[in-house]
């Protein structure tokens, strides 16, 4: 009762009594607003989904030499390439529902078998596997089927459990993440002693049982100009922050070493090309296999590129608390593995708020490892092919 009376004086005071009143006076001007607003959303929408059904996706296994000894920069150079901002004319953009290219950079294990993909849309394949290719010239890239498929959100129901995560950043976009640059500074000058940003990874991935999985998931886009527009603003308020607290606690305006740091790191991040990016994580196995303990996997993966003064990562897990637990979660999950199945970040039907990392961002979470990642169960090719004699009798 006291809920309705707390309700009924409030609708009673003039300034609200006021609002209400004229707000349906004027329907006339308000109604023939919204309405266009809700039909051009639902427009957008509408081709969104059309082109986005028409597109033809295919699914690329990498297979490395198995003394393959490149760093992280030769994926960076093979990302650099696939940057592209095209968003169509007009006319293709709000009538035919053009959208902006758009990958999908996987790494699954599946019983702890290790296997790298990229999703590309077909008629870009060729182009694709010229610049995997280019820097990994003894690699095997085939066509395959997508492994997401074997499950559907009903299995969940049945024989499979899942739990899955989402990532974001901690700070601005502007702010780097430890790139492989810094993991090769914690390293010596030999091969067999560097560092490799993805060896734990890789050797928790290789430890899974049968009947578990885990799929790693780096779906990316093009950023356009906007993205260091923001950088750049990042930067202005960085230096006068600093500057004006140095300068209130010194007396002098100069930035200290550390902060300097600080900036040039954000201004070398936003010096190289920017790519929109969501990353996400799936743990997935049979009831009878299914491991709680498997979920730190899933939510250390990416400390690692954390750093107190700079950027890292913040999760969001399919784990509910409180209120409805179980219909929640079951949803979530449902949700995340769909999701991940029609590489859906970017636009409908699955939107969500992305971020921004560069090529050696990205080449550093996302890498065909070297020697010293000597997981067991990574899959590389035991030869590496040779070119046929040029003597060949014809």
């Amino acid at each position: 009762m006291r809920l309705f009376q707390l309700i009924k004086v409030f609708l009673n005071q003039p300034s609200i009594k006021f609002t209400i009143t004229y707000f349906f006076k004027g329907w006339f001007i308000w109604a023939p607003l919204l309405a266009a607003y809700l039909f051009w959303e639902s427009w957008i929408n509408y081709i969104h989904s059309v082109f986005i059904n028409n597109l033809s996706w295919t699914l690329l296994e990498i297979r490395i030499p198995r003394e393959i000894a490149k760093s992280p920069l030769a994926m960076e150079l093979a990302l650099t390439a696939l940057h592209n901002t095209r968003d169509g004319n007009m006319l293709e953009r709000y009538w035919e529902g053009f959208l902006r290219m758009w990958y999908s950079l996987e790494i699954i294990s599946i019983g702890g078998q290790i296997h790298f993909f990229i999703y590309v849309q077909s008629f870009s394949r060729n182009f694709v596997e010229s610049q995997i290719y280019a820097q990994y010239p003894g690699a095997e890239i085939t066509e395959v089927e997508d492994y997401s498929q074997i499950i559907s959100p009903n299995d969940l129901e049945g024989e499979w459990d899942l739990w899955g995560v989402e990532f974001s950043l901690t700070k601005e976009d502007a702010y780097p993440i430890r790139t492989y640059t810094e993991f090769a500074e914690l390293g010596r000058t030999k091969e067999e002693e560097k560092v490799d940003s993805l060896t734990s990874f890789l050797e928790s991935l290789g430890s899974l049982k049968e009947g578990e999985q885990i799929w790693f998931q780096i779906l990316i886009r093009a950023a356009d100009k906007s993205w260091k527009e923001r950088a750049e603003a990042v930067i202005e308020e960085f230096r006068q922050q600093k500057a004006t607290a140095n300068e209130e606690e010194t007396g002098r305006s100069m930035l200290s070493p550390g902060q300097r740091e600080v900036l040039l790191a954000i201004e070398r991040n936003v010096g190289k090309l920017g790519f929109e990016t969501g990353i996400r994580m799936i743990y997935l196995a049979k009831k009878d296999a299914f491991t709680s303990t498997r979920k730190s996997i899933l939510s250390s993966a990416m400390k690692q590129y954390s750093t107190q003064n700079m950027n890292g990562f913040k999760s969001k897990t399919t784990s509910v608390d409180y209120l409805f637990k179980k219909t929640r979660e079951s949803r979530k999950k449902t949700e995340i593995l769909r999701a991940y199945q029609q590489r859906s970040y970017f636009y409908i039907p699955y939107r969500r708020q992305s971020f921004v990392l560069n090529s050696e961002e990205l080449a550093t979470i996302y890498h065909f490892p070297g020697r010293v990642a000597e997981t067991p169960t990574l899959g590389r090719i035991e030869a590496k092919r040779g070119e046929p004699p040029v003597n060949l009798p014809i």
